[in-house]
């Protein structure tokens, strides 16, 4: 599996007059996982189609391995993508599934075989190739439309969402999956989703993507631990980074400060009094909200062992160096 960088230098995509990219640049390198995630209408999904050629770029440069294919049709840029809908003929057999787009490009029939036999072993459906797609899980399918842009030897696999049609258990061993298949295969992958969790767990590098532009880039504890900005403390992190302004930000001399659920504590000398109105109390933790007056809504991450009940009076602690302090356009200042 060959494997290709990816070079963004001031892509913009207008419709008319309205912009919805704004100027990005962006480096991805060869073998990478990279995920793009927001917020729907952030411009994930159309930046990807930009790069599989299914959307015209209007302005910038595109590079795949060093070719500009800005002007290139799909077909020609090396790429393969997998969508959310999986997009299986019904007709077809699995394996007449994953051989059709080889057999349009005229590939050799032994080479169709080895190629489908292959990426059927690696994503273990060789006892499905007979079968029909009704016949097959949501799973199931999914794999096979991986295995159809498998057998096409890309240099870029790209996935549009490929797990959001899928109930949460299955997307959770489908995550481990893809990254096993990622490990093996070595391939450059651009991943888009709306799921900061799948973001999380997949990606060597995520760019968190806003109206249009690059909030951060970086590894995924680099985004969780040192945030750029208020947006992606708020994004990146389930549940999300609880945010407090007013005099108590101003105390920390900042216009909001943002503290993650699992660094408070219950803890009767704590800053923060309130109201439990609310736990979730799940075995090994509990969530608890809190109402804490003019502090607002508070969520709490904390040992499952919490004996209160919505109504009774919580105080919450947290160690200094865990609170993050962001000035009044939501930059993330560093101490």
């Amino acid at each position: 599996m060959s494997k290709s960088d990816v070079r963004l230098r001031g892509i913009k995509k207008s419709y008319g007059k309205v912009d919805v990219i704004h100027g990005i640049d962006l480096d991805i390198e060869p073998g990478e996982f990279v995920v793009f995630v927001g917020p729907s209408g952030c411009g994930k999904t159309t930046l990807l189609r930009m790069i599989a050629g299914l959307e015209e770029i209007t302005a910038g440069d595109l590079s795949i391995t060093g070719e500009r294919v800005n002007d290139l049709p799909p077909s020609q840029r090396g790429v393969a993508m997998v969508f959310q809908s999986y997009a299986l003929y019904p007709h077809k057999t699995v394996y007449d599934n994953m051989a059709f787009g080889l057999k349009i490009a005229k590939i050799p029939k032994p080479e169709i075989e080895r190629r489908v036999h292959e990426a059927s072993e690696v994503l273990q459906i060789t006892d499905y190739l007979k079968r029909l797609p009704k016949a097959l899980s949501g799973g199931q399918r999914q794999r096979v439309a991986i295995g159809r842009a498998i057998v096409r030897d890309p240099k870029v696999f790209l996935f549009d969402e490929p797990l959001s049609n899928l109930d949460a258990a299955l997307r959770t061993k489908m995550r481990v999956e893809l990254k096993t298949l990622h490990r093996r295969l070595g391939a450059t992958m651009i991943y888009v989703t709306h799921d900061q969790v799948e973001a999380m767990t997949l990606a060597d590098k995520i760019v968190v993507l806003n109206k249009g532009r690059v909030e951060q880039v970086g590894h995924p504890l680099d985004l969780y631990n040192k945030p750029a900005s208020l947006f992606v403390a708020g994004f990146i992190g389930s549940p999300q980074m609880n945010f407090i302004g007013g005099d108590f930000a101003a105390l920390h001399k900042a216009t909001t400060v943002g503290l993650r659920p699992e660094h408070l504590t219950v803890d009767p000398n704590g800053e923060i009094k309130g109201t439990l109105k609310h736990a979730e109390k799940l075995g090994n933790e509990t969530f608890a909200y809190v109402t804490a007056g003019a502090l607002g809504e508070i969520t709490a991450r904390v040992d499952g062992t919490l004996a209160k009940e919505s109504g009774d009076p919580i105080t919450l602690g947290f160690a200094p160096e865990h609170l993050y302090r962001f000035d009044s356009a939501g930059k993330c200042l560093r101490d």
